[in-house]
C-alpha cells in the first residue's frame, strides 16, 4: 500500500493543484470563472487509468482520502451498476453527499431521500439549497469551532463527483447530468472527475459536442501498470530486507497471470501473499525463514525431527557429501553441530541475497542499455533468467557481451557510475574492492579522454605535413604505409580499457549470480512449487466438470457412489450416468439407444420397487428424470441438437482430461 502511495503521489497532487484552482476561481469570484459561468463550464479531470480495472477500487478509495484531506469533505464515488437512471443517480450522489442510506429498490418508484426526519426530494435544486445551508453553518461557526484541517478552512469546498468506470455509464446518464449540472454550476461549485480505462476519447465518443462542450476538461495520466508492477517487485522481491523468496517458476506463473490475464497488480500481491501462506503451511522448516536476529534463536529450539528433516534436504545432502567422512558423521549424527553449521549456512544465504541484488542491479545497467534487449528490457527478466540456470552459460548473455564490447565511451562512463553508487548503497560489505576497481577504470578513462585530445593535434599535424608532400613517389609510398598499419592495427588503448571493463563485470556475475538452488539450504527461504500455485490461481473448469461428472465421490464423499474401474453405478446422479453412457458414444448419438441404456442402469436400482407402480408410471418417471439429465448436460456444453437427424444429438467434446 505504502508503495502503491509513493506511485501515485505525483497524479493526486496535480489532481489536487487542478481542484484547488477550480475551487479558488470560484471563491474569488474571478473574470476566469465569471466567464466560465457564462458558458455554464463544469470543471472535469479525465483520469485515465488503464485496462487493469481490478486495481481502480483501491485507487479512488486512495484518492478520496487524499481529496477530503487536502480539499473537501464533499465527495461521491459512483458505478454504473447503482445508476441505470439519472434518478438512481441523483439518489446515489444526494445519499453520499448527505450521509443518509439510500435503498434504491425501496425509492424505485420514489425521488426522494431520507435525511433525518426530513424526505428531500432527488434533485439538483434540492443538492444546491443543501449545499447552501451546509456551507452557511460552517461559515457561522466560532473560530475556535471550526476544523483545522485545510480541506475544510475553505468557505465553499466543492462539490467532487467522481465516476469510476465512465465507459460503463449510459449515453443519456451523463448526457442528463451534465446538462442539469451546467445550470446550477453559479450556484454549486460542482467538479467531476472521470475514471477512464481505454481512451480519453471515450468522452467524445459517449458524450455529443453539445454536452462535451460543456465541461471545462483537463487530461491526467496514472503510471501503466507494467510500471506499478516493476516497482513492487524491485521492492518486495529484490531485496534482502525480507527472508522469504519467490522461486524462478513461481515467480514467472504471476508474471505470466499479469501480463496475459488481467494486468493487476493487487492480484499479483494476492498470489504473492498466497505463496507466503503455502510456503509456511507446507513447508516444516520454514519457521527458520526469518530476520538474522531471531533465526540463532529458532536454529537452537529445533527438536531432533526437525534437524532430521534438515537432512533430508537435496541441497543439503549435497553438501554433505561433498564433506570429508569425519565432518559427514558428525553432520548426521549429532545434532548440536548440525546446528551450529545451519546458522552458518543460513548466515551464508542471507549474505548471497545481499550481494545477488547489488550485482543484478549492475548487470541490469549494462543489459537494459544494449539494442534489442538479449536479457529484457525488465529487472524481473533478467531475475528469471539468473534463478533459471546460469546465466553466463546462455547464448542471450553471450550476445550482451559481444554488444558491450561495442559500447562508446560515454555510455560505458556512465554505467560505471551507476555501478558505483548502487555498491555504494548496498548493505553487503564485500564491495569495498569492487567499488574501488570501478572508480580506477573511471579515472582511466578520463586520463584516455586528456591523451586523445593531444593525438588528435598530432594527426592533425601529419595530415598536414601529408598535404605538403606533392611528389607522386612519396605520397603514394605514404598512403601505402598507411594502409598496412591500418591492416596490422592493433587494439587501441580504449578498446583494451572496455574489454578489461566487460570482463570484469563478467567476473562479478559468475562470482555472485549464482542459480539460488545450487545454495545449501534454499529450500527453507525459496518457494518453488509451481503447479500447487497454478492449481489455485489458474481454473480448470472443465477438468474439474469431468471430475464430478465421471466420479461424483471425488465431490460428494459418498461411499455408495465408489464404482470400479468403468463401472456405472445406478447409485449416481443422474446427470453423471447420462455424462458416463454419452462418452461410449461417437459423434452422434441416438436418444432413443441413450433412453434405453439409461433405463437399464436405473432400473437396477429401481428394479425391486416395480411393484409399486404401474410400469407406465415408472416408464414416464425414468423419462423425465433422464429429459432433465439431457438437458443440463446440454447447458454445461457438452452436447447440441443436430439439424441433421431429428432424434439424434451432437457430442461436442472428445479426449480425455
Amino acid at each position: 500500500q505504502q508503495v502503491q502511495e509513493d506511485l501515485n503521489k505525483q497524479l493526486f497532487d496535480n489532481l489536487v493543484s487542478f481542484l484547488r484552482r477550480s475551487h479558488s476561481e470560484f471563491q474569488e469570484k474571478t473574470t476566469e470563472w465569471t466567464c466560465r459561468m457564462k458558458s455554464r463550464e463544469i470543471p472535469t479531470a479525465a483520469l485515465v487509468l488503464g485496462v487493469n480495472v481490478t486495481d481502480h477500487d483501491l485507487t479512488f478509495r486512495s484518492l478520496s482520502e487524499v481529496l477530503q484531506n487536502n480539499i473537501t469533505p464533499y465527495i461521491a464515488l459512483l458505478e454504473a451498476k447503482d445508476c441505470p437512471g439519472i434518478k438512481n443517480l441523483m439518489q446515489k450522489l444526494m445519499g453520499q453527499l448527505m450521509n443518509c442510506y439510500v435503498d434504491v429498490d425501496s425509492l424505485e418508484d420514489e425521488d426522494y431521500v431520507q435525511v433525518s426526519q426530513n424526505r428531500i426530494r432527488c434533485s439538483m435544486t434540492s443538492l444546491t439549497n443543501w449545499y447552501e445551508t451546509v456551507t452557511k453553518k460552517t461559515d457561522s461557526e466560532t473560530p475556535s469551532k471550526k476544523r483545522t484541517s485545510s480541506s475544510r478552512d475553505w468557505q465553499f469546498p466543492p462539490v467532487v463527483v467522481i465516476f469510476k468506470d465512465m465507459e460503463s455509464f449510459t449515453t443519456k446518464v451523463l448526457q442528463d447530468f451534465i446538462v442539469i449540472s451546467s445550470q446550477h454550476i453559479r450556484e454549486l461549485p460542482l467538479v467531476l472527475i472521470f475514471g477512464i480505462a481505454t481512451s480519453p476519447m471515450i468522452i467524445h465518443s459517449l458524450l455529443p459536442h453539445s454536452v462535451s462542450s460543456l465541461l471545462c476538461i483537463e487530461l491526467f495520466q496514472s503510471l501503466s501498470c507494467k510500471e506499478h508492477l516493476s516497482t513492487i517487485i524491485d521492492k518486495l522481491v529484490l531485496t534482502a530486507q525480507f527472508p522469504f523468496k519467490l522461486g524462478e517458476k513461481v515467480l514467472q506463473v504471476l508474471i505470466n497471470i499479469f501480463l496475459y490475464h488481467d494486468l493487476s497488480v493487487q492480484n499479483f500481491i494476492k498470489g504473492f501473499q498466497l505463496c507466503i501462506v503455502e510456503h509456511f503451511y507446507s513447508q516444516p522448516l520454514s519457521v527458520l525463514c526469518c530476520q538474522p536476529v531471531d533465526a540463532k534463536k529458532r536454529v537452537n529450539s529445533l527438536s531432533h525431527d526437525q534437524c532430521e528433516n534438515i537432512r533430508k534436504l537435496p541441497s543439503f545432502r549435497r553438501y554433505v557429501e561433498s564433506q570429508v567422512s569425519e565432518k559427514q558423521i558428525a553432520l548426521l549424527t549429532a545434532d548440536n553441530f548440525l546446528k551450529e553449521v545451519t546458522q552458518k549456512l543460513l548466515e551464508d544465504l542471507r549474505v548471497y541475497h545481499e550481494n545477488y541484488v547489488s550485482v543484478l542491479r549492475c548487470l541490469h545497467v549494462f543489459t537494459s542499455s544494449l539494442p534489442k534487449y538479449p536479457l529484457g528490457k525488465q529487472i524481473r527478466e533478467l531475475h528469471c533468467a539468473c534463478l533459471e540456470n546460469r546465466v553466463w552459460e546462455t547464448e542471450e548473455y553471450e550476445s550482451s557481451l559481444q554488444l558491450a564490447r561495442m559500447l562508446n565511451k560515454s555510455d560505458l562512463v556512465t554505467m560505471l557510475q551507476q555501478c558505483v553508487e548502487i555498491f555504494v548503497s548496498s548493505s553487503g560489505n564485500e564491495f569495498d574492492k569492487t567499488v574501488e576497481k570501478l572508480k580506477e577504470f573511471l579515472t582511466q578513462f578520463q586520463k584516455l579522454e586528456a591523451e586523445a585530445f593531444q593525438e588528435q593535434d598530432v594527426s592533425i599535424s601529419s595530415q598536414k605535413e601529408l598535404q605538403k608532400k606533392t611528389d607522386l613517389y612519396h605520397l603514394q609510398k605514404t598512403l601505402l604505409e598507411l594502409k598496412e598499419s591500418r591492416r596490422s592495427k592493433k587494439l587501441t588503448k580504449f578498446e583494451m580499457l572496455r574489454f578489461e571493463v566487460v570482463d570484469y563485470i563478467d567476473s562479478l556475475v559468475r562470482n555472485y549470480l549464482v542459480p539460488a538452488d545450487h545454495k545449501t539450504l534454499h529450500e527453507i527461504v525459496y518457494f518453488n512449487t509451481a503447479s500447487v500455485l497454478r492449481g489455485h490461481l489458474n481454473a480448470a473448469p472443465r477438468i474439474a466438470l469431468h471430475t464430478a461428472l465421471n466420479n461424483p465421490y471425488c465431490y460428494l464423499k459418498n461411499q455408495a457412489l465408489k464404482s470400479d474401474g468403468g463401472r456405472i453405478s445406478n447409485k449416481a446422479p443422474d446427470i453423471c450416468i447420462v455424462y458416463k453412457l454419452h462418452l461410449e458414444c461417437g459423434r452422434l448419438i441416438n436418444l432413443v439407444d441413450w433412453l434405453e441404456a439409461f433405463s437399464t442402469v436405473v432400473m437396477a436400482v429401481e428394479g425391486p420397487n416395480a411393484d409399486a407402480a404401474s410400469s407406465d408410471q415408472v416408464d414416464d418417471i425414468i423419462h423425465a428424470r433422464f429429459i432433465r439429465a439431457v438437458s443440463e448436460l446440454e447447458l454445461l456444453g457438452f452436447i447440441k441438437p443436430s439439424k441433421r437427424k431429428t432424434d439424434h444429438v451432437a457430442r461436442l467434446t472428445w479426449g480425455g482430461c
